[in-house]
Parts: C-alpha cells; structure tokens; sequence
C-alpha cells in the first residue's frame, strides 16, 4: 500500500464513523442483561444486615430472583455459610443448611432460573480455611470427599452448576463421580479457578470467611504465574469440569483469552467484591453508584471470550442497559 493509499484508508475509516448512524451500524454485539450472572450473598433472618456487600435472607430470594428474570438475567451464583462451625465443617452437609434452603427459595420462586452454588468449606470450618486437617497437616482425601458430599447434597436441593472453589486438584473429578453415582449427571460442574488477591476483602468480612492462618489461602495461584492458571484450569477440565470460574475477573484476562484458545468449555470471569466497590464508586453528593465503569470492563470481557459474568451489579447493570 503506498502511502497516498494508507492515507486515502485512514480517511474512509474517519468518515465511515464519523457518522453517528453508521457508527452504531458497524458497532459489534454488545453487552445484554443475559450475559450477566447476579451474586447472591445469603444470611440467616437473625444475622446484622449491616455488612461490607449486599445480603440477602432465603425469604428475600423468591421476589429477589423474580426481579432479576423480570430484568432478564438468567442465572445466579449463591453463597451461604455456616453460623455455627466446628472442625469438621458440618455444616457443609447439613440437609437444612443456609444454602439448601436458599436454592430452594430461588428454584421454588422461578424455576427457569440458573442456581449456580460454590462448594467449600472455608464458610463451615472453625478456622475459616478451605480444607480439613488431620494431625495439624491439610488432609486432601478428607476435603475432596466432603466438597463432593457438599455437592450432592446442593443438586438434590435443585442446585444447577456447582463450584468447587477450593482450588485443590483432584476435587473436581470427585465432584463429578459423587454426582454421577447420586443421579445427578445433568448436573454441571464449575470449579472456580482464583488468583491470590487484595480484591476479596469484602466478600470474606461479609460471609466471615476470613482464614485464621491469614489472607492467603494455600493453594491459591500467585498473580505472577498465569502459566499455572492456564495449567490447573486445563486440569480441571480434564478432571470432567463442564466450565470455569476465573477470578477476579478484572486481573484474569490473560488467562482468559489463552484458555479460549485452549478448551472449548465454557468461561465465567468473576468480578469479585473489589471490583464492585472500586468500579461502581459511590457519588458522594447522590449517593448512588456509578456503574460505568463497571459496564465496560464487562463489554471488554465479552469481547475477550467471556461466556457470561458473574457480578454483584448485575441487577443495576441489567437496568442501565435496558433503561
């Protein structure tokens, strides 16, 4: 191309968008409220409301989770803990636990709804870890057998896609073969696949998740080697997952584009509790959240080859988009 050509493409370009119509024709897919997964942080009646995150009780779900169909959002990612932990993480397997309760809530209210659950122990243990021990030392068997147990219990509830979120090889497949041997082979697989970050603080003060030993959980992966994202990710695929959780969301992309180049699965980016609170700045004059910012770091994750996004903003993005 000579540069009289070069300059004669650049100035086609120029005036093929300088038009406001055919810039909006030429636009490409954009952001809808179905690309976008509403997180559910869910407490018990008697528990202080007044938390870091938004919550919600099981008798708040069923007009919570109407209001979002209504909006168009197809899904939900739920958590529930414990209010009572011990070292066994108990809870984790109570049939009339918080989270049981909770997708039966959602199910109940608007069946066509897509509960997707988080399968960990972090909420149920007495020391706020992912993982049991036995004799002072992570017991893995003891962990996979219980997140699976976990697991069952939450697609007899009605569960969708469950999470293993511990991020310990090995689990997920456990996961599948408990699902598989209880009936439940229909039920998908998403295991979370999480960098270490400063990003969660809000999440773990809301859900009192914070572990005991400190703010870094074993065998999360280190920001600096996205290499071992990439690997565990392909791992957990080969272990039968049918999609994947990366997050945060934000500082995932790298693996994200890599991964769509690698796997066929499905990719979920999280945009966790830092993202939120930094990325939808409250107005200090209105009182309202700006969630501008927020609604393009979505439109690049799509672009990027994000299948949906889960998000705490989800309800007020879905209203943005459609208002």
């Amino acid at each position: 191309m000579t540069t009289t050509q070069h300059h004669a493409a650049i100035t086609d370009t120029a005036r093929l968008h300088g038009r406001a119509a055919v810039r909006s024709f030429l636009d490409g897919p954009s952001l809808t409220a179905a690309d976008l997964s509403m997180v559910l942080l869910v407490r018990e009646d008697s528990e202080d409301s007044d938390r870091p995150m938004p919550t919600v009780t099981v008798a708040e779900i069923p007009q919570t989770v109407r209001d979002l169909a209504a909006l168009g959002i197809r899904s939900v990612k739920v958590f529930a803990n414990s209010l009572h932990r011990d070292a066994g993480a108990s809870g984790a397997v109570a049939p009339d636990s918080l989270m049981v309760r909770a997708i039966h809530a959602a199910k109940g209210a608007e069946p066509g709804i897509a509960v997707m659950t988080e399968n960990c122990l972090c909420g149920h243990t007495d020391t706020g870890e992912c993982h049991l021990t036995s004799s002072g030392r992570i017991d893995l068997g003891r962990t996979a057998a219980m997140i699976a147990a976990q697991a069952v219990l939450q697609a007899r509830a009605g569960a969708d896609i469950v999470g293993p979120a511990a991020m310990i090889r090995g689990t997920t497949a456990c996961v599948r073969a408990a699902l598989d041997e209880n009936g439940h082979r229909d039920v998908a697989t998403m295991p979370h696949l999480i960098f270490d970050s400063a990003l969660y603080e809000g999440y773990r003060a809301t859900m009192r998740a914070v572990p005991a030993s400190g703010a870094h959980r074993p065998f999360q992966i280190s920001p600096r080697r996205p290499e071992t994202a990439v690997d565990t990710g392909l791992a957990f695929v080969g272990e039968g997952a049918d999609m994947l959780l990366l997050e945060p969301g934000m500082l995932s992309v790298d693996v994200l584009t890599t991964l769509k180049q690698k796997t066929s699965a499905p990719l979920m980016p999280f945009s966790v509790s830092g993202e939120y609170t930094r990325l939808a700045p409250v107005d200090p004059c209105t009182g309202r959240r700006d969630f501008r910012p927020l609604l393009e770091l979505f439109t690049m994750l799509k672009r990027s080859g994000a299948e949906r996004i889960i998000t705490y903003a989800a309800a007020d993005l879905a209203r943005l988009l459609t208002g």
